[in-house]
């Protein structure tokens, strides 16, 4: 019985991996919902072929796309707006998986309806779950959704795990099962081996040429920072309910190895591919099977050196921030993860220097009251603030840094 599918950011580099998957299987899928923040050929391009039900995009955009639609005689297309139109999407009773790859704190609340609405929820979105903690999981286990994750590294771990792992009582993020520790890979980024001198002068195009994937300009910039690891480290303690001194994070460059978990016996299992979105989500779209993706099977006599080295904290602070931050608990992922994104959004902009993204994070955690994140309001109410005190900081200190 096919599967209807509901595709949060379709235009996006998740979203289009997500299609090329799902043009494999059109007798296991077929797509429901797609919605995109501006990129509308391309949104237009993907109704033509899949012929969704519902569209979503900013109210600015209904008209244009409603033009376009008919255009190529597609006006039985439902055209949904803005927040409301994502969550009705997300959350509609014909959508059995929802894709939640809406990049940043954006993605947060029709991520969190489609867990509500007891979807299967492929996290694409690591934001989500980095601000809103156990908010979010609890929920997935009051609404049985089932949450399974897309980030490379999170489904590799997810694979290294025993199968029911995640379903397994979660008391005192200790780790379960003769699991030891989590290895949580990175590649390192495009700026592995440059001097702190060297990374003062990069430029937003060269942090958005990522050497091993294909990414959008925030989630490169992340990786550049290794901000990315730090969003993925919280990401692993919530979803595998795990204290943050059992995740270990390893540079290894050739992002072969997706990531590793070690088990009391002297055990270590790695999951291993090549550097392609797809293949997790396909994993995550037929787990507990297993469906072909369009990836190459690993050439492991082509990969004859694999290298690991530990991440260089004075370089790449931000992975100090983000353990700091997960430490600290309540509000404070969200507010690190607010700071940065006004700091990654300055920096696309060349409003400030590469270097300055980390203090700005850093700013923002001491300037923010950190408080207990019991309720959905009061994350985003810190989120806002941490917004606020960012864009504070960057117009009154940016010459300074620059």
């Amino acid at each position: 019985m096919s599967q209807t599918v509901c595709i949060l950011g379709a235009t996006g580099s998740i979203g289009q991996s997500t299609l090329k998957v799902l043009a494999e299987h059109p007798e296991k899928y077929t797509v429901y919902a797609v919605t995109a923040n501006s990129r509308i050929d391309e949104l237009v391009a993907i109704c033509k072929q899949f012929k969704p039900k519902i569209a979503v995009v900013p109210t600015e955009l209904v008209d244009h796309l409603a033009q376009l639609l008919k255009q190529h005689q597609l006006q039985q297309i439902e055209i949904l707006a803005d927040e409301a139109g994502l969550i009705a999407a997300a959350s509609h009773p014909e959508v059995d998986v929802v894709m939640a790859a809406i990049v940043g704190a954006a993605g947060l609340l029709p991520t969190l309806a489609a867990v509500k609405a007891g979807k299967r929820v492929l996290l694409a979105n690591k934001e989500a779950l980095v601000m809103s903690g156990d908010i979010m999981l609890q929920a997935a286990r009051q609404h049985q959704a089932l949450l399974l994750p897309v980030d490379s590294e999170h489904n590799a771990i997810f694979q290294c795990l025993p199968q029911n792992y995640l379903q397994l009582e979660r008391e005192n993020y200790q780790p379960k099962q003769g699991v030891s520790q989590i290895l949580l890979t990175a590649s390192g980024g495009p700026f592995l081996n440059f001097s702190i001198e060297q990374l003062q002068t990069v430029t937003p195009a060269q942090a958005c040429k990522h050497p091993n994937w294909s990414m959008g300009q925030k989630i490169s910039v992340d990786s550049a920072t290794l901000m990315n690891k730090g969003l993925e480290l919280i990401e692993a303690c919530h979803l595998f309910s795990i204290s943050e001194h059992f995740v270990t994070v390893v540079i290894h460059p050739q992002s072969i190895i997706h990531s590793m978990v070690q088990y009391v016996d002297g055990s270590t299992l790695a999951q291993m591919g090549n550097p392609d979105m797809c293949t997790p989500i396909a994993h995550a779209l037929a787990w507990p099977n297993r469906i072909s993706a369009p990836v190459p099977t690993l050439d492991v006599f082509s990969h004859q050196h694999l290298n690991f080295e530990q991440p260089d904290l004075q370089r790449f602070p931000a992975l100090t921030l983000a353990r700091q931050a997960m430490r600290s608990g309540g509000t404070a992922p969200a507010i690190l993860n607010a700071a940065n994104e006004i700091a990654v959004a300055a920096f696309l902009a060349q409003k400030i220097p590469f270097t300055a993204i980390p203090e700005v994070v850093d700013f923002s955690l001491n300037h923010i009251a950190i408080t207990s994140a019991d309720d959905l309001d009061t994350i985003l109410d810190a989120d806002t603030s941490a917004r606020r005190a960012a864009q504070q900081y960057i117009a009154t200190q940016r010459g300074g840094l620059a």
